[in-house]
């Protein structure tokens, strides 16, 4: 940005020594978007995105894939039904600094009964609503955690991953290197013992060539015990797919 438009007021120096300097700075109108789309985790809407994608990458025929022309045609393919299944299944969600993750419709249905009413009643419904909600929400993530065979201490703030030390001598023939010259010897008898040494690489005109080994076919158990490990709370990269889907 170009701040071209200024002035110098001599007038308004006062008893100071210093001249004021007067700028204007443009400042156009900026949208700021309080609301995205999602798809809440475990929800009709999820369903729904699933089983709309499943139904569509039936009809894609992947009988003829012989180049890579075709198999990109196929991939942009997948990408369209995905998008298409994303715009059709989420929903407008507003989030602000008081957004909560276990926050339900039938939360949301609750309060603005009571903000109708504002019985007793509704009151007493909308805390209910919010407690099973909550409820609902962290036994969920308990059972997430426990799926993965990990201890349930893997919920509490402590136990994360322990800092190393800044710094950290190197060992060489089990003597720490603490002098530049003791650890350009260790680096170099590591990294460059090999350097200068003749190496005959016609050796590898003894080994007999293997022929190409065709894709064995794996099953659906096979694929998920494959990937089992894998965290699913990471975000979706720009297909909006995770490790859950």
């Amino acid at each position: 940005m170009e701040l071209d438009n200024h002035s110098i007021l001599p007038d308004s120096r006062l008893s100071s020594d210093h001249v004021p300097l007067s700028i204007e700075i443009p400042i156009g109108d900026e949208i700021i978007h309080s609301s995205k789309l999602i798809i809440p985790p475990r929800s009709e809407q999820e369903t729904g995105f699933i089983k709309d994608i499943i139904s569509n990458l039936k009809s894609i025929d992947t009988s003829n894939i012989e180049d890579i022309t075709r198999l990109d045609h196929i991939v942009n393919q997948v990408r369209c039904i995905i998008e298409r299944m994303w715009s059709k299944n989420a929903k407008k969600s507003k989030f602000s600094k008081h957004s909560k993750q276990w926050w339900s419709d039938s939360c949301r249905l609750a309060l603005n009964s009571y903000r109708a009413s504002r019985s007793r009643e509704n009151w007493e419904t909308f805390k209910l609503s919010v407690k099973e909600a909550k409820q609902s929400f962290f036994d969920n993530k308990i059972q997430e955690i426990t799926n993965k065979s990990r201890g349930p201490w893997e919920l509490m703030n402590w136990v994360k991953k322990r800092k190393l030390p800044a710094t950290e001598a190197i060992k060489y023939n089990n003597r720490p290197c603490l002098t530049p010259n003791s650890l350009w010897d260790a680096l170099h008898n590591m990294f460059n013992t090999a350097l200068h040494r003749q190496v005959d690489i016609s050796i590898l005109n003894e080994i007999d060539r293997k022929p190409d080994q065709i894709w064995m076919p794996f099953s659906r158990y096979k694929f998920e015990s494959a990937i089992y490990k894998y965290s699913d709370n990471s975000a979706p990269g720009p297909d909006k797919m995770s490790w859950r889907h």
